[in-house]
């Protein structure tokens, strides 16, 4: 069967996890791994950058599309024998603004495809739980929403206070283990969990210098924003609704964007 073919059918199956999270929001998903076969990542692939920054082997889309059949294949066996573990991520470091500069993390080809893959089965099942106050690294949605939706409350709603709060160093600081324990409690499947967990703890190299991540999501990865979507998505977004929006004697409003 054509590699493509074969993602087609994951795209199919994608909608109808979809359908299911939305339709049952305590059902929990056990059998996500297969997803990741040749086809889909041929997609996830063929749907990345072509002229990104290189990882810490140097290899480019380019490079790695030279024998992709190949590539891809080797790639889905480690993962069924669960062998693959991603390398570290290549450290930058970009302006954050004139006094400050902001680390971001270049994970190597092969883990851009199947991040990208882990990425998008996510979004099938967290899309439907996250709150529309979320905008950060999701489908249709960034700084332009956000900024409509705040508007929109301040035109047409009776405000007394507006809070601005930032999160400092978020992507630096999350908890690794708290995070597997909120994808436990809609993810069944070891498989998949485990890709997850060996993406936390791949590290980075800065430099010479290796260094371990015992906690953060490095910026910059295909992966990197959906966990921390879902992170913010308990600690944040369902906190302020459940405590604001269900109990508040008084009506709240807010909107998150990382």
């Amino acid at each position: 069967m054509p590699h493509l073919e074969v993602g087609n059918d994951v795209e199919t199956k994608l909608d109808l996890i979809s359908l299911r999270a939305k339709e049952k929001p305590s059902y929990q998903f056990t059998c996500l791994a297969h997803l990741l076969n040749e086809g889909f990542l041929e997609r996830c692939y063929r749907s990345l950058g072509r002229n990104k920054a290189t990882g810490v082997d140097g290899v480019s889309w380019h490079d790695y599309g030279e024998n992709l059949e190949e590539n891809l294949k080797g790639l889905v066996s480690r993962m069924k024998a669960k062998q693959y573990r991603p390398l570290p991520a290549r450290r930058v470091y970009i302006p954050k603004d004139e006094k400050s500069t902001r680390p971001l993390g270049i994970p190597v080809q092969e883990d851009k495809v199947v991040g990208k893959g882990v990425s998008r089965i996510l979004e099938a099942i967290y899309e439907q739980d996250f709150y529309d106050s979320s905008h950060g690294f999701r489908p249709n949605r960034g700084c332009h929403t956000a900024l409509k939706s705040v508007d929109t409350l301040l035109l047409n709603k009776p405000i007394n206070h507006v809070i601005e709060a930032d999160i400092k160093g978020f992507f630096d600081n999350v908890s690794h283990s708290y995070m597997m324990d909120f994808l436990g409690r809609r993810i069944k499947d070891p498989s998949f969990l485990r890709i997850i967990g060996r993406f936390l703890k791949a590290g980075y190299k800065d430099s010479e210098l290796l260094v371990e991540s015992v906690r953060g999501v490095p910026q910059g990865g295909t992966l990197s924003p959906m966990p921390a979507n879902i992170f913010l998505h308990y600690v944040l977004d369902e906190w302020f609704e459940k405590k604001y929006q269900t109990t508040g004697k008084r009506r709240m409003s807010f909107s998150s964007l990382l």
